[in-house]
């Protein structure tokens, strides 16, 4: 999946991902992890997400990863946000206050880039990736982050030949598989949310689980 994928999507408007509130598993599941309000969050593959906003509301400093600028630039504009706009390596970084988003290619992030980064939320960036770029993904993120992390990964599973994604399917021996690994990786919660779902209904879909993983080091 290149670039220029994403691109389009948000040139389009074709941004049926994004949520017109926050999260429900960041509101109900964050306080549990007791992160401390002074850590810094990394958001990997974060569009516009209120989840941002929601996560700067908490006290964190919040470090969003985005690709496509369109998708960063409404973010600011939609909240009436002016950020200061700068240049680092491979990537355009706008801040406001507490949230920067950085604009480029996720792998191409280092460690020194998320330094002080000792928490995770991960909504829509595994999900977001095809089966051969979620193991790149996994590997990158577990060498990316501090020793002593803590998040929240959200993922989907269905049966992926009735519909072709993003968001693709990610069942739990997979997510085991993935992040298990390097992490303490603990479920939560899963949900069947066919019903809440009209893209997945109108595609024949017939199942569509919603699981909420809670990953540290271990």
């Amino acid at each position: 999946m290149q670039p220029e994928f994403w691109y389009k999507k948000w040139d389009s408007n074709q941004i049926g991902f994004h949520q017109a509130e926050a999260n429900p598993y960041l509101q109900r599941y964050w306080p549990e992890l007791a992160i401390a309000p002074s850590a810094r969050v990394l958001v990997p593959l974060c569009g516009k997400s209120l989840d941002l906003l929601w996560l700067a509301g908490q006290g964190h400093q919040v470090l969003g990863v985005e690709i496509a600028e369109k998708a960063v630039e409404e973010f600011f504009s939609d909240h009436q946000l002016q950020p200061q706009i700068s240049e680092k390596g491979a990537f355009k970084v706008y801040r406001s206050d507490a949230i920067e988003l950085w604009c480029g290619d996720f792998f191409a992030l280092t460690a020194d880039d998320v330094a002080g980064c000792t928490a995770l939320y991960d909504r829509a960036a595994l999900i977001a990736l095809p089966d051969a770029m979620r193991q790149r993904y996994a590997e990158h993120l577990q060498q990316l982050l501090a020793p002593e992390m803590k998040g929240l990964v959200i993922a989907l599973d269905y049966d992926q030949s009735q519909i072709p994604g993003p968001p693709f399917a990610v069942n739990d021996d997979e997510a085991q598989r993935l992040l298990g690994q390097g992490w303490q990786l603990v479920k939560l919660e899963e949900r069947d949310i066919l019903d809440e779902s009209p893209k997945f209904l109108q595609g024949g879909v017939e199942w569509l689980v919603e699981r909420v993983y809670r990953v540290s080091s271990r």
